[in-house]
């Protein structure tokens, strides 16, 4: 007998779920787009294969028997199984690309994974967040299809789809000398300790650099909260944080800015990896 429950077809559970859920054959099968006398059949069919009566019925109302009752929730379970199975499935069987990103660019990232994700054939994306050397790790390795990377990124890699992130406001500590200033020069910034958050000194702007391991703005704002000194920041950051423990004060420094690209291996070109290319140059040019 429990082979024969095994090899029931679904349509029969299904039936079974429908009409315990409204307790009508006949509005069970219209539900399912079913005769009700095909309706009936499908539940007798379940019935024998069972060994059980699951619907007592008369001419007034249908009920569930106490077997039915105790049958239903392993039904229900079986059903939601098989769609649980189909579902990943469908998930294994879409191409995966998987895009490291500074936080910085998060947004954009996400707007990327809705671009491929809504193409036909659609592609999945897994999004990593991890600062520049991280996310070129991941890249050497093999571990994500792409990063987006400050530039100039590593020679090995190929790049594309370049842009620009303007730097306009200095995050400063509370309490600081310049926290009360309306704005801010570069010239005013001579002597003062730059926070870098990545590979290079701020070009164009005086100060001493402090380097700091990867570029990351929120531990670097830390830093700044901290005394450890300055830190240009983008506008993009500074409307969305808060806090207390720091100003963010706005800086007149012309063209300064941080330049980011799209960067992969060139060993690993793959059709989803163009349409990767594509869905980010398509994301800029609609911002």
């Amino acid at each position: 007998m429990h082979y024969v429950l095994m090899l029931l077809m679904l349509k029969e559970l299904h039936c079974f779920t429908k009409v315990a859920a409204l307790l009508s054959f006949s509005k069970a099968a219209a539900d399912l787009g079913m005769s009700q006398p095909a309706m009936s059949q499908a539940i007798t069919r379940l019935e024998r294969a069972a060994g059980v009566r699951l619907f007592e019925r008369t001419a007034r109302d249908v009920r569930l028997t106490a077997e039915g009752k105790a049958l239903l929730p392993y039904a229900e379970q079986a059903l939601e199984s098989v769609r649980a199975f189909s579902a990943e499935a469908a998930r294994l069987a879409r191409p995966i690309i998987h895009l490291a990103y500074p936080p910085l660019v998060g947004a954009l990232a996400a707007r990327i994974a809705r671009r491929l994700a809504g193409r036909s054939p659609a592609i999945g994306v897994e999004l990593r967040a991890a600062g520049r050397s991280a996310a070129a790790r991941a890249l050497e390795d093999g571990e994500v299809s792409a990063a987006i990377l400050a530039t100039p990124a590593p020679a090995r890699f190929v790049t594309a789809a370049r842009f620009h992130v303007t730097v306009d406001h200095v995050a400063v500590p509370v309490g600081h000398r310049l926290a009360a200033r309306p704005r801010l020069t570069p010239d005013e910034l001579g002597g003062q300790v730059l926070i870098t958050p990545g590979s290079r000194p701020w070009a164009g702007l005086p100060g001493r650099p402090r380097l700091v391991a990867d570029d990351d703005f929120a531990a670097a704002l830390d830093l700044v909260a901290a005394g450890a000194g300055l830190l240009p920041i983008p506008q993009l950051l500074v409307r969305a944080i808060r806090r207390d423990d720091v100003r963010f004060v706005p800086l007149e420094a012309g063209d300064l800015r941080i330049t980011y690209a799209l960067a992969w291996s060139r060993e690993r070109v793959t059709p989803e990896l163009m349409a990767l290319v594509q869905a980010v140059q398509d994301a800029l040019w609609t911002r």
